[in-house]
C-alpha cells in the first residue's frame, strides 16, 4: 500500500504545473503535426519516395480532373516543394521505387499503364519511356537484395493479372518472373529476410461489384541467376 502511495504522488507531481510535462511546449507524447509547404499541384494517388540526400520526390496521382505529369521535390532544409521534371505520361495507382544508383523506377499506373518512366536525381527530369512486357495499375514492385525489382500483378484495364515481371538494373530490361496462383491486384509484397517475397491479399475481382477480396497468401522464390 505504502509503494502505491508513493507512486501515485509522484505522478501527480509529475502532473502539477511549472514541471517538466508541461515544458514540453505544448508537445505530447503522440507527437505534433506542424506546416510542411504546399505542393504545387493538388494530389491522390500518387507516390512519395524518399531519395538518399532525405528529400523526398513526389511522382503522378491526379487533382480530381486530370492526370499529374509534373513531378515535384521536398526539401527538408526549407519545407518547400520545387518541380523537378514532368513525366512523359500521367501516373495513378503506379509505383516508384529507389534504385541502388539514386533513380526512381516509375512502373505503370492508369491511365497508361504499359510504360516505365525513370527519373535521375542528376538532371532531376524523366529518361525515355520503357515498355512493361503486360499493362498494369495497383502492382506492387519489391526491391530484391542483388538490385533487381520484382512486379507482382494488378490490373491492365481489361483484366486482373497474375504474371510477374523482374526488372535488371544492368539491361535495364523486364523479363518473367513466374506467375501466381491467384490474380491479385492492391495486394501487398513483402521481402523476406531469405530474399523470397510474401504476397498477400488484394482483389481478384472489380471493386465496383464490392466482391473479389482475398483471403490467400503467396510466396515468391527467386531462382538461382
Amino acid at each position: 500500500m505504502r509503494r502505491l502511495v508513493i507512486a501515485s504522488m509522484a505522478f501527480a507531481v509529475s502532473m502539477a504545473p511549472g514541471t517538466a510535462v508541461e515544458a514540453e511546449e505544448g508537445l505530447t507524447a503522440a507527437g505534433a503535426f506542424s506546416p510542411a509547404g504546399s505542393l504545387a499541384e493538388a494530389r491522390l494517388q500518387h507516390t512519395a519516395t524518399l531519395l538518399p540526400d532525405g528529400r523526398v520526390l513526389v511522382i503522378g496521382g491526379m487533382d480530381g480532373q486530370r492526370f499529374n505529369t509534373l513531378a515535384e521535390v521536398w526539401d527538408p532544409a526549407t519545407a518547400t516543394f520545387a518541380p523537378a521534371g514532368s513525366a512523359a505520361e500521367g501516373h495513378v495507382e503506379h509505383t516508384a521505387t529507389l534504385l541502388a544508383d539514386g533513380r526512381v523506377l516509375v512502373v505503370g499506373g492508369a491511365p497508361t499503364s504499359a510504360w516505365v518512366e525513370i527519373w535521375d536525381p542528376a538532371t532531376e527530369t524523366f529518361g525515355p519511356k520503357v515498355p512493361l512486357a503486360e499493362a498494369r495499375s495497383g502492382h506492387t514492385a519489391t526491391l530484391l537484395p542483388d538490385g533487381r525489382i520484382l512486379v507482382i500483378g494488378g490490373w491492365d484495364g481489361t483484366q486482373y493479372r497474375a504474371t510477374a515481371e523482374i526488372w535488371d538494373p544492368a539491361t535495364e530490361t523486364f523479363g518473367p518472373a513466374g506467375s501466381l496462383a491467384q490474380v491479385r491486384q492492391k495486394h501487398t509484397a513483402t521481402l523476406l529476410p531469405d530474399g523470397r517475397v510474401l504476397v498477400v491479399g488484394g482483389w481478384d475481382t472489380g471493386p465496383v461489384r464490392g466482391k473479389g477480396t482475398l483471403a490467400s497468401a503467396e510466396v515468391w522464390r527467386p531462382s538461382d541467376r
